[in-house]
């Protein structure tokens, strides 16, 4: 019988305070949905840290997208006897963490000292898998390579190609490798 008292005593209410309880049970239902849910899939802390790591690799790649635009344009050497433009130990050090294309030039170059990466090469269409530029904190050195596959042609081989990477072309917008040393 209260149940119904009760029910008697909110349909008597005025019309504006029905009106305004039913917007704060609306209000306290998504502010209870959006806990759980925060909850449930919510990073939190997670997600701060790796906003932070993105922020510091933007921040980064900007530093080094300003140093690039400042070196001139043209060959850039990491080594004496040279007519190009010789790079600090500091400056190498930058380019090739900035660098990141191989260009077919350098990509040519390099398969010339590995005779089956070339046939491989050439079979595929000249596709290449993957290519990279890694600095080399042990050695103080700049390692660039790339990946030829031949599985796309019926040959159940890969073969990586790596080397020092000894120069570097610089077109005031980017870098990119000018030749590899292969060992």
């Amino acid at each position: 019988m209260s149940k119904v008292n009760l029910l008697d005593k909110i349909k008597e209410l005025p019309e504006q305070i029905k009106q305004f309880g039913g917007l704060a049970a609306i209000i306290s239902i998504i502010f209870l949905s959006f806990f759980i849910l925060n909850n449930i899939f919510g990073e939190g802390d997670e997600l701060v840290a790796k906003m932070k790591i993105e922020e510091e690799r933007i921040a980064q790649e900007r530093k080094l997208n300003k140093l690039i635009s400042s070196l001139p344009t043209g060959i850039l050497v990491s080594f004496d006897g040279s007519d190009h433009f010789k790079l600090t130990d500091e400056l190498y050090e930058a380019v090739c963490k900035a660098t990141k294309l191989i260009p077919q030039r350098a990509i040519m170059g390099a398969n010339f000292l590995n005779y089956r990466a070339h046939e491989i090469y050439t079979m595929n269409g000249n596709k290449i898998s993957e290519t990279f530029v890694k600095w080399d904190k042990k050695n103080n050195k700049c390692f660039a390579g790339f990946v030829v596959s031949g599985i796309n042609v019926g040959v159940n081989e890969t073969i990586t190609v790596s080397g020092e990477a000894l120069s570097f072309l610089s077109t005031g917008i980017d870098t990119r490798i000018y030749f590899i040393k292969n060992f």
